[in-house]
């Protein structure tokens, strides 16, 4: 389904004005139901009135230039603090009123009987399986595998290509780099940080941080390892 077959009748404010707001606000643009009408950033960090022709606003004035009665909210922030920025965010959100979107792209694919929390956002080519439960305020960036009967808890960040096998558990607020891969019947427990890469086989401790082996230049440089002669 694309931006012609949908149709658009929720007016929604991004909050944030990083990358990441520009491309929620691409997604949300062809491929949602949601209009999106503005930005919001908390005043202390108001750079600019615009992004992408759309207003930028400060947070404190959000209600009264786009009420919530007539407004959805997403809060486009990555993993900053551990994923508390988002989190904190999307609490300042709800207290003024506003009712949280979602996006699931239309070249996801997830099961029917996948539940799925509030304000997620899931990328395109994600294939989430069977029995996958999901909490509020989980990002799923492009590519990813979630195998079936694995639970991911709130608060967490998913990057690219990271496979996570059946039988798992992910806690509140966890990161996983890209390429990622966690074995089957594996817990990560709540607060880790796992690096671009990381192969996870047993069980984590409560706010670990893994960091893969970086690779390091060979001493032979790729012009004479290929016998490239200009």
């Amino acid at each position: 389904m694309n931006s012609q077959t949908r149709t658009k009748f929720k007016n929604l404010v991004i909050i944030g004005d990083s990358a990441f707001a520009e491309v929620a606000c691409e997604y949300f643009t062809r491929d949602s139901e949601y209009i999106v009408v503005a930005f919001a950033v908390e005043r202390i960090y108001l750079k600019s009135e615009l992004l992408l022709g759309l207003p930028v606003v400060p947070l404190d004035e959000i209600a009264v230039r786009f009420p919530p009665t007539d407004h959805y909210a997403y809060v486009a922030i990555v993993y900053s603090q551990l994923n508390r920025l988002r989190s904190r965010l999307l609490r300042a959100a709800e207290q003024i009123g506003y009712a949280m979107a979602s996006y699931v792209s239309s070249r996801a694919f997830v099961w029917p009987n996948v539940t799925l929390g509030k304000h997620c956002f899931i990328f395109e080519n994600n294939v989430v399986q069977p029995f996958v439960t999901i909490g509020d305020n989980v990002v799923l960036w492009s590519g990813n595998h979630i195998g079936h009967h694995s639970h991911i808890a709130d608060n967490v960040f998913v990057s690219s290509h990271v496979v996570i096998s059946g039988f798992c558990n992910v806690g509140s607020n966890c990161f996983l780099g890209v390429n990622v891969a966690v074995g089957n019947n594996v817990s990560i427990a709540r607060d880790c940080w796992i690096g671009p890469g990381v192969v996870i086989t047993q069980d984590t401790k409560e706010a670990e941080l893994y960091r893969g082996p970086a690779a390091e230049p060979s001493k032979v440089s790729a012009l004479r390892f290929f016998r490239v002669k200009d």
